[in-house]
């Protein structure tokens, strides 16, 4: 995917890379059925920022509050407040953004080694075979631990979906071409070296797994038992909401420009293109992801928060992968083609970064397997027996929306769609 930022980093990003890479004859669908997948992923990623934000806050107040009764339309109005809080400075203060996303990159390392000093110097410790041979599966599916390990990794793999939003916001970065894919590279390396540390971290301190399991929110219990204070575990959480709302504000900032990519690209209507000559962001195409996930924030009303948020979880994650699939089957047929060289005269070239020669099919094969094996687990249920309130909706949303795509194209995209606009492609190419 860094290669693929190296060669053309633009908002658009995977239905810009399928689209100069994509066999001929059949470019210009698998573009739009690209740009469809990959527009909702980064809708469902907000839903799923927000209502995990709205989840730690909950959570929070019930934990320091015991008369307070958690009610899941009190997630979705939390929602509602988050989302239009974000809305307006993305809106009337952008230049906040990038600061905002700067104190989150430092207070994420700080609370990084907050929680690891906590948790390993004051919780009582499981012992090494707790944490890497017991077996413990509480989510219903006993009679089979291969399902059970397989939907566990469902959430760690959702904390590494969306590095590519980096490059939905490269047109307005110095130097794109070697800075969006450095960028991809270390938040790989770098927050998948601290994640697998602080699970460590938490597996060998979490205390009673039943416990934490029946709180609103297991961080909480956790921090109250290294510490043995409730000052000291709201300190350490609100560091966490902190974060996770300067995620939200980002997520509302990346979205917004794949909306007016998609718009500038003529799929979405024409006035999501607009860019405010006042604000100098695209008002219309910020505040219509806003807008519908407000309405699938409606979900929590009929589910268990935990639920919703597995659910939201769900389906970013289908949305997202899907898109990753189709790009990454596209430069392994771009590679096999010799449409993808580094040869002089090669239709697309590489860019200034790239896998260290002979590395680069075997490993786009490699996440191909993943992908599609991670994908298969995504639209399972997370507990049983399922019921109306833990019934995992994303299957049926995504699917809705793909079939949608497919019936809008044959209704109108295959005759009149002019497809991507080519003069931004070039405009990018040139600023680089």
């Amino acid at each position: 995917m860094a290669e693929l930022g190296s060669i053309l980093p633009i908002a658009g990003a995977q239905y810009h890379w399928t689209h100069i890479l994509a066999p001929d004859n059949s470019r210009k669908f698998i573009t739009w059925m690209q740009g469809w997948v990959t527009w909702f992923a980064w809708v469902s990623a907000l839903a799923g920022s927000t209502s995990g934000e709205a989840a730690i806050l909950q959570g929070l107040i019930a934990a320091n509050f015991p008369g307070y009764t958690p009610e899941r339309w009190h997630l979705t109005l939390i929602m509602w407040a988050l989302l239009v809080s974000v809305g307006l400075i993305n809106t009337y203060t952008f230049w906040i953004i990038p600061w905002l996303e700067l104190t989150a990159g430092i207070l994420h390392v700080i609370l990084f080694i907050i929680f690891v000093v906590v948790l390993v110097t004051l919780s009582p410790r499981h012992d090494a075979d707790f944490v890497f041979f017991r077996e413990s599966i509480l989510s219903g599916w006993e009679r089979s631990s291969f399902v059970a390990f397989n939907l566990g990794m469902l959430v760690p793999a959702w904390g590494f979906i969306g590095f590519d939003g980096v490059v939905h916001m490269s047109e307005e970065v110095r130097k794109a071409k070697h800075a969006v894919p450095r960028s991809m590279i270390l938040t790989i390396i770098i927050n998948g070296a601290m994640a697998f540390a602080i699970i460590l971290a938490i597996l060998y301190t979490m205390g009673d797994p039943d416990g934490v399991l029946d709180a609103y929110y297991p961080i909480i219990p956790i921090c109250l038992n290294a510490t043995g204070s409730m000052a000291a575990a709201n300190a350490m959480v609100s560091g966490l909401i902190i974060v996770t709302y300067c995620v939200v504000a980002a997520s509302v900032a990346s979205v917004s420009r794949i909306t007016w990519a998609w718009a500038r690209d003529g799929a979405l209507p024409k006035q999501l293109a607009i860019i405010s000559p006042r604000h100098h962001v695209p008002i219309n195409a910020l505040w219509v992801p806003i807008i519908i996930v407000m309405l699938l924030s409606l979900l929590n009303i009929g589910s268990t928060a935990a639920t919703a948020f597995s659910a939201f979880q769900s389906l970013s994650s289908l949305g997202l992968y899907s898109s990753y699939i189709i790009a990454i089957s596209c430069i392994l047929h771009a590679r096999w083609s010799g449409r993808l060289s580094d040869k002089p005269g090669a239709a697309v070239p590489f860019g200034g970064w790239r896998m260290w020669k002979g590395f680069g099919a075997p490993m786009n094969i490699i996440a191909l397997c993943w992908t599609i094996y991670i994908t298969i687990w995504l639209p399972f249920p997370t507990t049983l027996p399922v019921v109306g309130t833990n019934m995992n909706y994303a299957l049926p949303i995504y699917s809705f929306v793909v079939l949608a795509a497919f019936g809008y194209w044959f209704a109108w995209g295959k005759k009149h769609w002019p497809g991507l606009n080519m003069a931004a492609i070039g405009m990018v190419e040139a600023h680089d």
